[in-house]
This record gives C-alpha cells, structure tokens and sequence, in this order.
C-alpha cells in the first residue's frame, strides 16, 4: 500500500513492531543547515538537472525531528537509514557506504546508512551515472540497491515500511523480489511522479 500522507500520521495506525524491516531515506536537512554542505553548489545543479526552484528543494529538505525516529523504532523491528551520520542515532556496529562511483569532484563519492542489525558493514557499488533510470527526485536511489539491502537485509515474508517514498525505487524493488510494501510520500508532485513509474514498470514486466 503506497499513499499521499504525512509518515506521522500513517505510523500512528500501526501496532508495536507491525514492520519486520523499515528502509527509509528521509531528507538530511542540508538546505537549511550551511554546515551539512560544502557550499560548493552540489545543491543547485541538482536543482538544474531537475529543472526545480531552489525554494522548492529547501522547503522539501527539512530533517525529520527526535518525534520521526521514535515512532519509527515503534513500529519497525528493524530499521536501515540513509543518512544516518546526519541524525543523532544509537551506536551501531553495522553500516551501509554506497560508493556512488562519483566523477564529478564537488559531490559526494558516497553515503551512508545507518544500520540496526549489529553485523558487519558492507559496500554497494554502483556509478550514479549507470543506473539506466530517468531521475524524478533529488535524492533518487537506484533499483538495484534497494532490491541488494533487500536480499542482504530482508527474509521473505518480511512485512517493509518506507516513511519517505520518493521516487518509488524501493517499491519497483519489493514488486520484483515479492515483499509486501507500506510507503508513503507527502509531496504531491512526488507522489504523482513515483506511482507512474511504479505503474509503467509493473505494465512492463507483465508485458514480457
């Protein structure tokens, strides 16, 4: 079940641990805080490549507060973050780097995700710039990673949260692994954008 809703108010419906494993990649607040960037203009050639206002992407960009990761650890048994060097989470032992491969030397050459599962840290490694995927959202992570944490991270049968949809890679990645997907998105233009793209990839795949 996708949705257009606050990640606040869909929590709120769910039990304790209802989700076996919550994937999440909530906005790192940057825009709005100079020393979460380098200030080298990263930001605004996204913004180009995107063809979006700069007000539009700092409005989007806010970091969820202590009330977001609360109600996530609520309700998820388990829980990988992106961003997690951005956010005041608990000490872990596990890790996730995506060496991105970078070419352009003002971005980042990787990120990271904070991990629950106390196990060893691992790398993904994918270029940014061979994906093959049209990019619909500024912080777009590609299929095969999430279909790689899936296969890392996940066991069949696992119920998967997602609080921050974007561009509806982890729901192209539960729909060709088999596991049942809760997300939510709150931005409209987002929202719109990631079920077309969830919709073309299902009518594709039954296609062939």
């Amino acid at each position: 079940m996708i949705t257009n809703e606050d990640n606040m108010e869909l929590m709120a419906r769910y039990e304790d641990n209802h989700f076996d494993l919550a994937i999440v990649d909530p906005p790192y607040g940057i825009a709005d805080n100079p020393s979460r960037h380098s200030g080298t203009g990263a930001g605004k050639m996204k913004n180009r490549i995107l063809n979006k206002s700069a007000k539009k992407f700092k409005n989007w960009d806010v970091a969820p507060n202590e009330y977001y990761f609360k109600e996530l650890f609520r309700v998820s048994k388990n829980q990988i973050i992106w961003g997690g060097n951005y956010f005041k989470l608990p000490k872990t032992r596990g890790f996730v780097v995506w060496d991105k491969q970078q070419p352009f030397p003002n971005f980042s050459a990787c990120e990271y995700a904070w991990l629950s599962f106390q196990v060893p840290s691992k790398i993904f490694v994918q270029a940014t710039t061979r994906t093959g995927e049209k990019k619909i959202h500024p912080t777009q992570k590609s299929v095969k990673l999430y279909e790689w944490l899936l296969m890392n991270y996940a066991k069949q049968g696992d119920k998967i949260l997602d609080t921050h949809l974007g561009s509806g890679s982890i729901a192209i990645a539960c729909h060709n692994l088999g596991y049942d997907l809760t997300a939510c998105e709150l931005d409209t233009y987002y929202y719109n954008a990631a079920i077309k793209r969830i919709n073309e990839h299902k009518s594709q795949t039954r296609l062939f």
